[in-house]
């Protein structure tokens, strides 16, 4: 039951405690680029997903055989095995995403979250708890593009995963698909997040102090 436990918290710290996008602000820039519809946020995810997963399980099974001075150059080697991978498989499954995602793709590379939890965490721990943890970071990633995707795309054209949902009479806010869209979006993201984070941290430290002065009792 304690193991499940663990395994559970390995998996949900990636998709809120530590979101790489809402707590982490990791990824920005594919993350305020390629947004504009549901669909861009949930490709680029599961993209990044698929070679977070496939890098981290590799790069720990590989952790006690990488010299400690190289290992900065064998993880990218690692990673950009797996984003060419999913890059030319894009192109030749999903031309019309792989073209709306541009360059994004290949830049998963220099992706910031698939590097740092590389170093942090694949590299010291074993394969189980390193496809875990890159599942949880990968889906939390996707989560917060394509949440972030969706309301810019309903409020800039009226359509949610290319389907009308706004009212015919609807006037779309263009600016929510342009650049100053993703950034005003995002900032509401992040302040509903800390605010809720906010209030769940005061409502434990008062449980806190009422269980401290029970005993007290």
């Amino acid at each position: 039951m304690s193991k499940q436990m663990t395994i559970n918290a390995e998996f949900a710290k990636g998709l809120w405690e530590h979101n790489p996008v809402l707590r982490q602000l990791l990824g920005m820039c594919p993350t305020l680029a390629v947004t504009t519809s549901a669909i861009n946020g949930v490709g680029m995810g599961l993209a990044t997903t698929f070679v977070l997963t496939c890098a981290s399980l590799m790069i720990s099974l590989l952790r006690k055989l990488i010299p400690g001075q190289v290992r900065i150059a064998s993880f990218i080697v690692v990673i950009a095995t797996f984003v060419t991978i999913v890059d030319l498989t894009m192109k030749a499954q999903f031309p019309e995403m792989s073209k709306s995602l541009g360059a994004f793709i290949p830049l998963i590379v220099v992706n910031c979250i698939i590097l740092g939890r590389a170093e942090a965490f694949a590299s010291k721990n074993n394969p189980g708890r390193a496809i875990i943890d890159a599942l949880g970071m990968g889906l939390g990633f996707t989560a917060s593009l394509t949440t972030l995707g969706g309301i810019r795309e309903v409020l800039g054209n009226g359509t949610l995963f290319g389907v009308q949902v706004m009212p015919h009479q609807y006037v779309p806010w263009i600016v929510m698909i342009l650049p100053a869209g993703a950034f005003l979006t995002l900032g509401l993201m992040l302040g509903i997040y800390n605010k809720f984070n906010h209030r769940h941290e005061e409502a434990a430290l008062r449980a806190a102090r009422l269980a401290a002065a029970a005993k007290g009792v």
